[in-house]
């Protein structure tokens, strides 16, 4: 009888029969990241070829060393590449369970790239650009990427971009899930309208709240997996996802003012269905941002939570200091990020690998950006890795 990998990820007496050369290649990976030594060599640059000389002198290598002209653009973009390169290499290392946890990974970028083909066309734009601006890890196969933009803008043109393509892409279950949600009330499936349904959604619905609808179901969908395999990846990847959670959801209510999904209605209804249910605010605090109409209020609901507290002030104090919420959102990110690689045998490692080299790359086009621009007064205002000058190390160093 062949043996048969177990779902759990193990523990410390199995993780490393099955998952031991994977999780020790992408703790090898973590010592690429940039150093506070490369960062302040880069701070100093005068031009972009300044730039490209210096991240020879890093993991990066020579990965513009083809390039006749360097633009911020130009090194997110390579610098996507390696790490999708990267992240292919760890998964052909790795097995079940751990297949299926990079494939949940890479499902986040499927959402996004499929809201953006979804949005561009329904606005005319040309194809080949769209498909351009795709994250690579959120790629299917190329004809499935040229379909996906080439329906027609009729009932059984949105009918057939569902049944025919979006049902069979890995994130077609999300789909199936959210129509089934904003099915009418007393709708029989047999009825043969679906297409009229279908196409009410993508004419009616908001892309925005297409993308948190599917992006709330991803979040649950993620989460119960990691609780599945256990051990340490359901206790540190779910405070991961649980954190994200939180962050959508405060996100929707405050975006929301001033709009449709602000209306008292709507706040009970399609804006309260956007919120995940998962994380620290879930149940009590989504409950109440049905009654939240401001920021004031919004301001309410958080303060019993410190950290969101803390947000929260950044948010209020923006005008004032040099950080904004999103910035706040992503110190917080960076800090849990790292946090996870200090655990052993388990797969937080992956995610946070990921994650935190998209604020790397975030990092360089921002430093990129500020020289092309001539801005040396905001150079430094991106957010380390691992080092002792990140932000929320710096903030318990001054606690103590």
């Amino acid at each position: 009888m062949p043996y048969v990998v177990p779902l759990s990820g193990g523990d410390i007496t199995s993780f490393n029969v099955h998952n031991g050369f994977p999780e020790a290649l992408v703790r090898g990976f973590r010592s690429s990241f940039l150093t506070e030594y490369d960062y302040n060599n880069l701070t100093q640059c005068e031009n972009l070829d300044d730039v490209r000389l210096n991240l020879q002198e890093t993991d990066y290598d020579q990965f513009l060393s083809s390039q006749t002209k360097v633009t911020p653009a130009l090194i997110q973009e390579k610098a996507t590449t390696k790490l999708v390169k990267e992240f292919n290499y760890l998964k052909a290392q790795a097995q079940e369970p751990l297949v299926t946890f990079m494939e949940y990974i890479q499902y986040e970028y499927m959402i996004e790239n499929v809201m953006l083909l979804l949005k561009g066309t329904l606005s005319g734009r040309n194809v080949e650009e769209l498909i351009a601006q795709c994250h690579p890890l959120g790629l299917f196969a190329p004809s499935t990427m040229k379909l996906i933009p080439m329906f027609e803008a009729s009932p059984k043109g949105y009918m057939d971009l569902y049944q025919t393509v979006l049902i069979d892409t890995p994130i077609g279950d999300y789909f199936s899930r959210f129509l089934e949600e904003h099915k009418p009330s007393g709708h029989d499936s047999a009825g043969g309208d679906d297409a009229n349904i279908v196409r009410n959604v993508l004419e009616e619905v908001e892309i925005e709240i297409i993308k948190n609808s599917l992006m709330k179901l991803y979040l649950e969908d993620f989460h119960r997996f990691c609780k599945k395999v256990g051990g340490d990846t359901a206790i540190v990847m779910c405070e991961l996802l649980e954190a994200r959670a939180d962050r959508n959801a405060i996100n929707i209510t405050l975006n929301s003012f001033n709009g449709p999904l602000n209306e008292p209605h709507m706040r009970s209804t399609d804006r309260r269905r956007l919120y995940p249910a998962i994380g620290q605010l879930y149940p009590e605090a989504t409950s109440d941002f049905t009654d939240v109409s401001d920021e004031a209020a919004l301001a309410a609901v958080l303060e019993p939570y410190p950290v969101y507290r803390e947000i929260w002030a950044v948010h209020m104090n923006e005008s004032f200091g040099n950080k904004s919420i999103d910035d706040a959102f992503y110190e917080r990110d960076v800090e849990m990020l790292e946090l996870s690689f200090e655990g052993q045998m388990h797969f937080a490692p992956f995610y946070a690998y990921i994650k935190l080299k998209e604020q790397e790359i975030r990092n360089l086009v921002w430093i990129s950006e500020c020289i092309v621009q001539r801005q040396r007064d905001e150079i430094n205002k991106f957010i380390p890795l691992f080092t002792d000058s990140a932000p929320w190390k710096v903030a318990r160093r001054a606690a103590r």
